[in-house]
């Protein structure tokens, strides 16, 4: 073969070669950029439902599955929802780490979840605010499990005992004192009636099965089964 010959067939597979690697990066390009962008529409999607329920900002974030794949068969095998500042009908100050499984957003009504579950807390400064004017201060003990809510501008305290009913966190109320004497019953009730009510709110079918008391509140789990989601723009499908 001639000097000519070996020196085009060189340049020839020099350009081959760049050839293949401006292909591989340009692939590689639109890959990352395709797989960012449906993980962003994804994320947007399942947020915009979440936050319809919660009433809050949530953080939304995904297993290893690659979200090309997710978007072409709206398949997720789980998913991680974060929110610091959660609300679960006007209870405000609330902590909501929850996983969902087996998420399936190209659903034609909207979108299904078939199970899920969740850790609340709920700081005594947050209970104090979402009660109002009725409580000056809440503070909780975990070796006992009781909470104590002073009231009646700090001469009355109303010791309460959180426990599962029925899927719900219901209030026992262990002591109730002013001065020593008891605290009328119907702001008692009134009280607890608005506790339980912020406690019995929970989004995506969520139940709760366990609840303790802590040194900076109460701690409640929650757990749900298959969930139907609504569709994100009033319409049929989640258009993910």
């Amino acid at each position: 073969m001639s000097t000519n010959a070996l020196s085009a067939s060189r340049i020839t597979r020099r350009t081959l070669l760049i050839a293949l690697s401006v292909v591989v990066v340009l692939l590689a390009t639109v890959l990352i950029g395709g797989e960012l962008y449906a993980r962003h529409a994804v994320a947007s999607c399942i947020s915009t439902q979440f936050e319809k329920e919660m009433g809050s900002e949530v953080d939304v974030s995904f297993g290893a599955k690659p979200m090309l794949v997710t978007w072409m068969d709206g398949k997720l095998s789980s998913v991680r929802v974060d929110a610091d500042d959660a609300n679960f009908g006007r209870a405000v100050g609330m902590s909501v780490h929850a996983v969902l499984h087996d998420v399936d957003v190209a659903d034609q009504n909207g979108g299904v979840i078939g199970s899920s579950s969740a850790d609340v807390t709920w700081s005594n400064e947050g209970i104090q605010q979402t009660l109002g004017g009725m409580v000056s201060r809440v503070s909780s003990s975990p070796s006992s499990g009781v909470l104590t809510l002073t009231v009646l501008g700090g001469f009355g305290q109303l010791e309460l005992k959180p426990q599962i009913q029925d899927g719900t966190v219901q209030m026992e109320t262990t002591s109730a004192q002013l001065f020593g004497i008891g605290i009328p019953s119907d702001l008692v009730q009134s009280i607890l009636d608005t506790f339980t009510e912020k406690l019995q709110s929970y989004p995506l079918g969520l139940a709760a099965t366990h609840v303790e008391v802590t040194d900076s509140g109460i701690a409640v789990e929650l757990a749900g089964g298959r969930t139907q989601l609504e569709p994100a723009d009033g319409s049929s499908g989640m258009q993910c």
